[in-house]
């Protein structure tokens, strides 16, 4: 129909007193309750999101924010500085610098100029395919390197690069080096301690962390600080017994003589006699705890500690002082030792030289393995376990410092005779340095044993009786014949000073058997004689020059650490001895 005829029509309806409602126009040509039920789904539709607004403003509230948070707010750890480790004097030997750790959101990195990235890797000082190859993570957070010095940050922040941040973290440098790094130790990247006092002191030194909550842009950056949760507590300091420069001086003398004598490796400790404290604790090889990139197994090793040798004749003053504090001998008891050969059993002993019949006091003098074995065998094996059990040997040292080892010492029911002559001058029985060193301390001191400490010392030290003050002293006239022309160790006289101690040399053991190539030679001294303040152990492992033996290695070491030392804690001479003239062919000395 058209247009005109339709209004035609409206008008006709009109004029014919139909309502404007009614018109043919305006008439409704689909069901009513479908219209209705449109209206209904509208209403339901408003109703079930007032529902869930409802219940997402009033019920939830607590989710929707911890939602909300998690993606803007962060809480931000808050490191504690770890605290320094000092020696005596309170010369730093560790303290932390404050670094910086950069990471990075990679997309956001990656979307920077080509030119950016590649200077971003120069300043990292790592290749650029490697910063791409890191950079291209799904993840949304990468670290790109740890402990970046303070000076190459504000280079990095001056690249203005999206994406790239930063967190305070600290670095820990050693101003001794190698000198004393296998006393100090070292720390991971994340400042766990991983070797010595950095590792035994952790609890200590690390302290406890902070946190504080900030808000975050979508880019990282800090737009609001929203409070501090935790404040952070910087680790306790730490003050060592050792002495920088008895340090200094025994790591140089380790170092010379393993050089000298074409060693594979050379330690040795330096004791207080009156406090127990560890002054000095050097090993060579050794390594630079500030640049560990080239560390290797030989290096880190602290052999003061953790390796064990058979002590050989170091171990005869203790089988002697035994017998002269039970009684069964005298320094003047003349033993035969024979032509130079003894059998127990169907095993020999041997001497080096044909001694004859000498005392006690020349046994030792001499190292005469067939005069300290007749002593051992005198005695009953038990009094000698029990001697080298209260010596701390074949037992885990107790002084709180990673990796010692207790040696080894085999219970006294299954020794046969020649084993507990062959214990009575050193052999199958092992020990570390450290556990030599403090034996001695009962020679030193007046027969009594303290406790060895790594820290400072505060307070004297209270002891345990092994031998009689009268049986130490003895010793010790003994040990300082040793020294004297017609001893084994006359490399180890020291102008102006009275020092004694013995030599050892001992065959090292490969695969079970004694080998003949091979040795150990140490020495056990204490100086000044007169009154002894330091206990000095050295040991020299596989010298491979013409000279092998304790008496010929380790006692001129011991001699100029000894030396250097007493000088440089001012201990008065105590001898009107300056000159010392040796053989030039004195290399002699016995296992």
């Amino acid at each position: 129909m058209k247009r005109g005829t339709h209004q035609t029509n409206a008008r006709v309806a009109a004029s014919k007193g139909v309502a404007f409602s009614k018109s043919p126009v305006l008439a409704v040509r689909l069901p009513n309750w479908r219209s209705r039920l449109v209206l209904v789904v509208l209403f339901a539709a408003f109703a079930a999101l007032g529902l869930r607004a409802v219940w997402l403003q009033g019920m939830s509230t607590q989710f929707l924010q911890q939602q909300g948070k998690s993606r803007y707010e962060r809480t931000l750890e808050l490191p504690a500085t770890r605290g320094k480790i000092m020696d005596r004097n309170g010369q730093v030997l560790a303290s932390s610098l404050p670094v910086k750790a950069v990471w990075a959101i990679p997309d956001d990195v990656l979307a920077s100029p080509p030119a950016k990235i590649t200077a971003l890797a120069k300043l990292l000082e790592m290749p650029e395919v490697d910063l791409r190859k890191k950079l291209d993570s799904d993840r949304t957070f990468v670290y790109l390197k740890r402990q970046v010095e303070m000076d190459t940050i504000a280079e990095i922040e001056k690249l203005k690069i999206d994406g790239i941040d930063t967190r305070k973290e600290y670095k820990r440098f050693y101003p001794q080096g190698e000198v004393m790094t296998h006393l100090v130790g070292f720390t991971s990247v994340e400042d766990v301690g991983q070797e010595s006092i950095e590792l035994a002191q952790q609890k200590a030194l690390v302290g406890a962390v902070g946190s504080r909550r900030v808000i975050k842009d979508r880019l990282g950056h800090i737009v609001e600080d929203v409070g501090l949760s935790r404040e952070p507590h910087d680790g306790r300091d730490i003050t060592l017994s050792v002495d920088s420069k008895l340090q200094y001086i025994a790591f140089t003398s380790v170092k010379n003589a393993v050089e000298k004598f074409h060693a594979k490796a050379g330690a040795a400790v330096v004791l207080d006699v009156h406090t127990g404290e560890v002054l000095a604790l050097a090993n060579w090889p050794t390594y630079d705890p500030n640049d560990r990139s080239k560390l290797t197994g030989e290096q880190l090793r602290n052999r003061v500690i953790t390796d064990t040798f058979e002590p050989g004749s170091t171990l005869k003053p203790f089988t002697v002082a035994l017998a002269l504090d039970t009684g069964r001998v005298k320094p003047t008891t003349m033993i035969d030792t024979g032509n130079g050969r003894m059998m127990v059993g169907d095993k020999p002993i041997r001497d080096t030289h044909h001694n004859g019949v000498i005392d006690v006091s020349t046994i030792i003098q001499k190292s005469s393995n067939i005069g300290v074995s007749k002593i051992a065998l005198g005695m009953p094996a038990e009094e000698m376990w029990n001697m080298f059990t209260k010596l701390g040997f074949g037992q885990a040292p107790r002084f709180g410092f990673p990796g010692a080892v207790a040696g080894r010492v085999r219970p006294y029911k299954s020794w046969r005779p020649v084993e507990q002559a062959n214990m009575s001058f050193g052999q199958g029985i092992s020990v570390s340095l450290l556990q030599l060193a403090r034996s001695y301390m009962i020679f030193a001191r007046d027969g009594d044993m303290i406790p060895l400490s790594f820290q400072k010392v505060n307070h004297q030290p209270v002891g345990q009786q092994i031998i009689s003050p009268t049986t130490a002293k003895q010793m010790r006239a003994m040990l300082e014949s040793v020294v004297l022309p017609g001893g084994t160790a006359r490399q180890a006289q020291i102008p102006g000073y009275r020092v004694g101690g013995k030599t050892g040399t001992a065959q090292k053991v490969i695969n079970g058997r004694y080998s003949q190539t091979q040795y150990v030679g140490s020495f056990a001294g204490i100086a000044p004689m007169s009154n002894p303040r330091f206990v000095i152990a050295v040991m020299i492992d596989d010298p491979t020059g013409a000279i092998h033996t304790g008496g010929g290695v380790a006692a001129p070491t011991f001699a100029a650490l000894a030396a250097n030392a007493l000088r440089a804690e001012n201990i008065p001479p105590d001898s009107t001895i300056t000159d010392i003239i040796l053989p030039e062919d004195l290399v002699e000395e016995t296992n």
